[in-house]
């Protein structure tokens, strides 16, 4: 007779479907940009934050506590992963538990592919990829040893669909990331492990200051994008809470592209 994996049992409703009230969600790269927009969110639903970043996280703090929340900062490099099991079990020391991880954390390198350096290579391809897995098997080996459901929430690109230009391990590493995502709902559906991703499109970070300070460039992008504008974190408020809550529990493996239609266009 064929085995089945067990199926964790599902937790009563909350009142709301989107309500995540004594949840905690661990945040990569929550000190700025899309992280601590996501991290703002996930509080204002009701979570406590872990929050995983190398520098000073002081603002999204601030910001978690305002919302009535705690937040618990965690300093890591993410260039390895050296520090993962660490970020977890600094994570159920301080909050006893974890219900969510949002796979955050992610840098960018360009130059031209004709002369594209191995240390530019690896550097984006550790953080982007090789660690976001690590820490997503850290996070879920927690959730099955504690026979509980969780949600993992990767950040993948428009560069997961796309080829880019000047930017060759970023685009394969966003690339990874969208089938890493797929794999790993494959795999850990069963067990009640919800894994997805968000695919932020031109957003108005740190990551695309070039961009947005190249005239000629931004005025492509713009007038390429439906909605007429760069994104900004706040835009990715509503797709990290569903997913990250009970609405999304028939949801896996999907890619949400929040991109103001730029892959309609």
């Amino acid at each position: 007779m064929t085995s089945h994996p067990s199926h964790p049992s599902h937790p009563s409703h909350p009142p709301h479907p989107f309500d995540l009230g004594g949840k905690v969600a661990l945040v990569t790269g929550s000190n700025t940009g899309l992280g601590a927009g996501m991290a703002r969110a996930l509080a204002a639903a009701g979570c406590d934050i872990v929050g995983v970043s190398r520098s000073d996280d002081s603002d999204t703090a601030q910001q978690v506590k305002a919302l009535g929340r705690r937040y618990v900062g965690v300093s890591a490099d993410l260039s390895n992963i050296a520090p993962i099991d660490d970020i977890v079990r600094a994570a159920l020391e301080a909050c006893g538990r974890i219900d969510v991880l949002v796979n955050n954390a992610g840098i960018i390198r360009r130059a031209d592919a004709l002369t594209f350096s191995e240390d530019d290579w690896d550097a984006v391809m550790n953080v982007n990829l090789k660690s976001a897995f690590f820490l997503a098997q850290a996070v879920a080996r927690h959730f099955v040893e504690q026979d509980k459901r969780g949600k993992i929430i990767n950040v993948a690109s428009m560069l997961s669909f796309q080829g880019g230009i000047r930017v060759a391990s970023y685009t394969s590493s966003k690339s990874g990331m969208l089938g890493l995502t797929r794999l790993l709902a494959n795999e850990w559906a069963a067990r009640g492990i919800n894994v997805n991703a968000i695919a932020p499109g031109y957003m108005a970070t740190s990551n695309t200051a070039a961009l947005r300070d190249d005239e000629q460039r931004n005025s492509e992008i713009v007038a390429r994008i439906p909605a007429g504008r760069w994104g900004t974190p706040d835009d990715l408020a509503g797709p990290v809470v569903f997913l990250a809550s009970v609405a999304s529990d028939y949801v896996h493996g999907h890619t949400l592209a929040v991109d103001g239609g730029w892959l309609a266009r």
